[in-house]
């Protein structure tokens, strides 16, 4: 019997379709000789330190570090993780082969490993490796799988990332909570989640003291363009206003005309970080609210995996372009074009070399149209930079026009698009010029009269980040890169992975180390005193814990041992503990006790967790007088839990455990329209209204 082993049930179901598991067991699928079972994400995580000794249970500095001779992994303290657990573990223990079907990136690996591991499977492990969940992906990938050994060193990578952020996750943030929080709270402290806090602090430091400078602008009307002074700004006003003094009374002449035609290239395909960039930028979505709508377009079958950093795509897609572009019904006015000749191929699109474990986000060529608003916006913007890339490059005419006024140099420039090639894609041609500055006819030697100007600015401080600029600043380790090409040579030395970042940020925001004012992020007083408490660079340095990541992807390539990552992890630790310890004590204000799971036992807390909508993924929810709903209501969000549901009051716990899992644990309690008492779960169904599936339905 050959045992699959996918990551949800719904992808379980899919797969159970298409091998022939036609028949629904206890937590399974069978049939066909495949049994196709699931996870519900991680089943399985890294043991807590009281799993190791009795004395790392309780939060004292003295027992700092906490650095365990060998990591163990446990099972999820959950029943219902356990129940799927004890399925797992009896149909591989009777298998010939299992299949691994998880999701085909790193924590994906990560996850399914645990659970094997855990159930002690040494057999024959092949591998599910797919971009797309539609029917055709998963019978090729069944024709093509893998052996699982091939992604040995993926798993290592993964192991070694969880290891790392347990390390130093668990040791520094009892050491600074003990030592900076007065028994007030907890300080969190993370490998990626702090140097990220770092770049929003460091910011605002400079921005903070930035001192304005005045500087002025020479500039001069002529034929209703403005031309600027080319000597570049003044900084102090005599200066400037001599120089006005010396034009005003003269004609102004045309010197020079030069006119370059250029190309722009289309816009890249999307990597999750882009489009999360792309998402905020444009509609204001958090990183967090993208992951989820392209997730959901990926279990849709609509659009292929999202959790990928590359731009680029495998030269074995080429061959089915044309087939994704004619399954593209909405675009067809677009597509139609394209299907008419050859589809082009370049390598600033098809790039073996660039590519890791998948390739960038692209539609699959299904459509459907029970879209939420959000997930077609998304769904759009994705569609159209596939569609693009395929388009001819815009041709443009740049032009620069010299001039000058009693000798002083002026110069102004403008483009005009001559053919909009891919830029049709995104808008009408007749609205791609307003935009640029066309120039009007000038000649050379012409002259005339002018209108000078001179204004006083002042120099600006930095800008604040925003989600997308920041999401950019993870990427790079904090440099500002603009050029696209660059930006990607840096990625390996990004802090943090582009599936991970988004629930860094949300982690940052719910520690109140940070919050949201508009488009900006700032970070509150609890986030500055903290980051200006950690002395430890290596701590809050965005490029050097962006060397840890490279070495981490080293160790995914085979380049780098996963021993001498784990020592160099250890090593820092204890530095980091000492360093602490030696420290002179003071007091950091805590706003609100960030992590109620990570407090010390003595410190309970009662007060509810602060979960986000599933429903729209931007509102906190929040208790009312007979149910829980979304802060986000005005805004047309109507996400409602009442208190009671078929005569059953739930409780705090039940409902967010309902939130996180998007179910209960079994209950008892309920009641029909009759009466009669039943038991079972309560769950989301697709539009997040409740839905009742009693035991053994």
């Amino acid at each position: 019997m050959k045992v699959c082993i996918a990551e949800k049930p719904s992808v379980a179901r899919e797969i159970a379709q298409i091998v022939g598991a036609k028949s629904r067991r206890n937590g399974y699928f069978e049939g066909n000789g495949y049994q196709v079972t699931w996870t519900f994400g991680h089943l399985c995580t890294l043991k807590e330190p009281h799993d190791y000794f009795e004395k790392w249970k309780w939060w004292n500095i003295n027992t700092l570090p906490m650095i365990p001779q060998k990591f163990g992994i446990k099972l999820i303290d959950d029943e219902g993780t356990q129940k799927q657990f004890e399925i797992i573990k009896q149909l591989v223990d009777e298998a010939d082969e299992v299949i691994n079907c998880g999701d085909a990136g790193q924590e994906g690996e990560v996850i399914q490993r645990w659970v094997l591991h855990k159930a002690e499977y040494n057999k024959t492990l092949k591998r599910l490796w797919i971009s797309s969940l539609t029917e055709e992906a998963i019978r090729e990938g069944f024709e093509n799988l893998k052996e699982g050994s091939n992604y040995d060193k993926l798993y290592a990578a993964g192991s070694a990332r969880a290891i790392g952020d347990w390390l130093l996750g668990m040791n520094a943030t009892r050491l600074y909570s003990l030592k900076y929080g007065n028994g007030k709270g907890v300080l969190s402290v993370g490998r990626v989640q702090t140097p990220t806090l770092a770049l929003v602090v460091q910011r605002q430091h400079e921005i903070d003291n930035f001192v304005p400078q005045p500087y002025w602008e020479l500039k001069t009307l002529y034929r209703d363009v403005t031309f600027t002074v080319k000597s570049g700004r003044f900084d102090d006003k005599e200066t400037a206003e001599a120089q006005l003094e010396l034009i005003k009374d003269f004609p102004f002449s045309i010197t020079d005309i030069t006119t370059k035609n250029g190309k722009e290239l289309p816009p890249k395909l999307f990597d999750l970080t882009a489009l999360q960039v792309e998402c905020n930028r444009k509609f204001s979505y958090s990183a967090d609210q993208t992951l989820k709508l392209i997730q959901a377009l990926y279990e849709k079958k609509l659009t292929t995996y999202p959790r990928v950093d590359t731009t680029f795509l495998s030269n074995d897609i080429y061959k089915k372009v044309p087939q994704i572009l004619k399954g593209l019904k909405p675009y067809q006015n677009l597509v139609e074009p394209l299907l008419k000749a050859k589809i082009k191929k370049t390598k600033k699109v098809f790039d073996d070399s660039k590519i890791t474990d998948h390739h960038a986000i692209i539609p699959t060529g299904q459509f459907q149209l029970n879209l939420s608003p959000e997930e077609k916006r998304v769904y759009d913007l994705v569609t159209r930079r596939f569609i693009a890339v395929f388009y001819p490059d815009c041709k443009v005419a740049n032009t620069s026009v010299e001039g000058e006024v009693n000798k002083i140099q002026f110069k102004a420039t403008g483009k005009q698009i001559l053919e909009p090639g891919w830029r049709v894609v995104f808008s009408s041609e007749k609205s791609l010029n307003d935009d640029d500055n066309v120039l009007p006819e000038f000649v050379k030697g012409e002259s005339g009269p002018h209108l000078p100007d001179l204004a006083e600015k002042k120099t600006q401080p930095p800008k604040y980040y925003s989600e997308a600029t920041l999401l950019r600043a993870m990427e790079t380790a904090g440099k500002l890169v603009e050029d696209d090409e660059l930006r990607d040579l840096m990625k390996e030395n990004g802090i943090g992975r582009p599936s991970t970042r988004a629930n860094i940020l949300e982690t940052l925001f719910r520690r109140k180390y940070i919050v949201r004012e508009k488009k900006r992020i700032v970070a509150t007083q609890t986030g500055i005193e903290l980051i200006n408490s950690i002395e430890n660079d290596l701590l809050k340095s965005a490029e050097l814990t962006g060397m840890w990541e490279k070495k981490m992807r080293d160790i995914e390539l085979g380049k780098y041992d996963i021993a001498a990552f784990m020592e160099e992890m250890k090593q820092m630790v204890a530095e980091v503990v000492m360093q602490v310890k030696r420290s002179p004590k003071k007091q950091i204000t805590i706003v609100e006790a960030p992590d109620k799971k990570k407090k010390a036992p003595s410190k309970k807390s009662s007060e509810p967790k602060e979960l986000l909508c599933p429903k729209c993924g931007k509102g906190a929810l929040v208790k009312g007088k007979s149910a829980w709903g979304c802060k986000q209501f005005k805004e047309g969000c109507k996400f409602v839990v009442p208190f009671v549901f078929m005569d059953k009051k739930l409780t705090q716990k039940q409902f967010d455990t309902l939130i996180e899992r998007k179910k209960t644990n079994h209950l008892k309690g309920f009641k029909d329209r009759n009466g009669q008492a039943l038991e079972g779960i309560i769950q989301f169904n697709e539009q997040f209204e409740l839905e009742f599936v009693p035991k053994q339905s």
